[in-house]
């Protein structure tokens, strides 16, 4: 019985994936999960009080991988400029995939405080690097060069997932450069 609930379990963080890459949070209701998972709604809830608790649930499991992905990227770089360049470039390659879209989608949106703390857990840990190579850079202000940095990243990050002009790959290559060589290309 344990292993059928977790398989439904599964199932359902799988289909919230789903909507939340498809649609952001506002697509993520109860009604719509049972309807992607062939579940009643009531077994919706007997798995998940709230939505807020699915949210949870997926950062839980989803952020720490991408983080990972992103840390280990920046691990193989010899350089702080390397590791800034891995950062970025990770980060942005990571975007069609659901897994992270849904971190998109989810970092947006309200959360309560429990999962924001669980997700700031793993943020951190890959901001500690980005810090830390900033400094090796020489930046004196290396914390606020690190958040600027990050919404270089986010807004890249946000143009790719709105399909704009330009492609993706651009995108990627104008927020690198930015990145290691500020607004002077």
């Amino acid at each position: 019985m344990a292993e059928h609930r977790s398989m439904q379990r599964g199932a359902l963080l799988d289909a919230a994936r789903s909507l939340l890459s498809e649609g952001g949070t506002e697509a993520l209701t109860f009604p719509a999960l049972a309807e992607r998972t062939g579940l009643a709604r009531s077994s919706v809830y007997e798995y998940f009080r709230s939505r807020a608790a699915v949210v949870e649930e997926l950062c839980e499991v989803d952020f720490p991988v991408w983080a990972a992905e992103v840390s280990t990227a920046m691990e193989r770089a010899g350089t702080p400029e390397g590791k800034v360049e891995a950062y970025v470039r990770e980060q942005l390659s990571l975007v069609g995939d659901r897994r992270h879209r849904a971190v998109v989608a989810i970092s947006a949106s309200e959360l309560d405080s429990g999962a924001r703390e669980k997700i700031r857990a793993a943020h951190g840990g890959l901001v500690a690097m980005i810090v830390e190579a900033l400094a090796d850079m020489g930046h004196t202000e290396p914390r606020l060069a690190a958040m600027l940095l990050q919404g270089v990243v986010d807004a890249a990050v946000r143009r790719i997932e709105l399909g704009a002009a330009e492609d993706p790959s651009v995108i990627t290559e104008a927020a690198v450069s930015m990145a290691l060589r500020g607004v002077s290309g």
